[in-house]
């Protein structure tokens, strides 16, 4: 059994692709506790479709490459992020509702885009990821922004906790409220532009929420939550690379599938556990 799950890892191609799951796994896993204490998934899924355009973008200006398609997608998040704010204050509508419309308009506008292109099969690797084709650059990429974003959410771990929690009181406490939600908002999206490569921009939003989603049915505490939802997301990573080799399916549909099925088994788990207390 054990020679049957280090067997893909006598190749290099795999070597570096595992290397890019325990790496992506973790950082993403650690934000996804940010994810879930702010109550923002569905938001986070709109930021990740409304990449695709800014990767489109960049193909038709710059040509696409790892760097003008990193910074494309950055730039384009924001802007979406930032246009739905602005309509949301100038209109009756929910800046929920001005995000679904401006997101939506804009996947289908990156699509007609790498479609004009005839980039067919580049849309296809940034739609669903090719995690076994990273580059060197794609791994320092995924590397140091993970770094950065585990250490920038650790460093300011009290203030974002505070301002999520009681919003008032930070504030009397001169805790700087939209700067750290700012800068919150630009983590998220590097996080999601560097996860692009691994599962594609469809799936990325799997990535980032689910690990904390499972690990939230064991704790009520901080500290566990962030730090094992980090651990489990580079072992559903690292599990569904996998499983991915084995049953020769897509690598990015397999990571998010296995951290699915960890999601499910915590519901039925702790189900049982309650079913079993007094």
């Amino acid at each position: 059994m054990t020679l049957m799950i280090i067997e893909p890892f006598d190749l290099v191609l795999y070597q570096r692709a595992l290397f890019a799951c325990l790496v992506i796994g973790f950082a993403n896993g650690y934000v996804s506790a940010f994810v879930l204490l702010n109550r923002s998934p569905l938001k986070l899924s709109a930021l990740s479709h409304s990449i695709l355009p800014g990767v489109a973008i960049a193909a038709w200006v710059a040509g696409l490459s790892v760097v003008s398609a990193f910074v494309g997608a950055v730039l384009c998040a924001i802007l979406v992020g930032l246009l739905a704010i602005y309509f949301s204050q100038k209109s009756k509508l929910s800046q929920d509702t001005s995000l679904t419309v401006l997101y939506t308009g804009a996947f289908a506008f990156g699509i007609l885009i790498l479609n004009r292109l005839g980039q067919t099969q580049e849309l296809e690797h940034w739609l669903f990821g090719n995690i076994l084709g990273l580059s060197d650059l794609d791994l320092w990429m995924s590397f140091v922004v993970g770094l950065l974003a585990i250490f920038l959410l650790t460093l300011f771990q009290r203030p974002l906790l505070l301002n999520l929690f009681d919003s008032e009181v930070a504030k009397t406490l001169g805790v700087p409220a939209k700067c750290l939600n700012y800068g919150v908002f630009t983590i998220l999206i590097l996080v999601l532009v560097t996860t692009l490569q691994a599962v594609g921009c469809i799936l990325a939003v799997g990535l980032i929420v689910t690990p904390a989603a499972t690990m939230r049915q064991f704790t009520n505490r901080v500290q566990p939550l962030f730090y094992g939802s980090a651990v489990l997301g580079s072992l559903g990573s690292a599990l569904g690379l996998v499983l991915s080799y084995h049953l020769n399916l897509p690598a990015g549909a397999s990571i998010v599938l296995v951290l699915t099925l960890f999601f499910i088994l915590s519901i039925v788990i702790r189900g049982f556990v309650s079913l079993r207390q007094p």
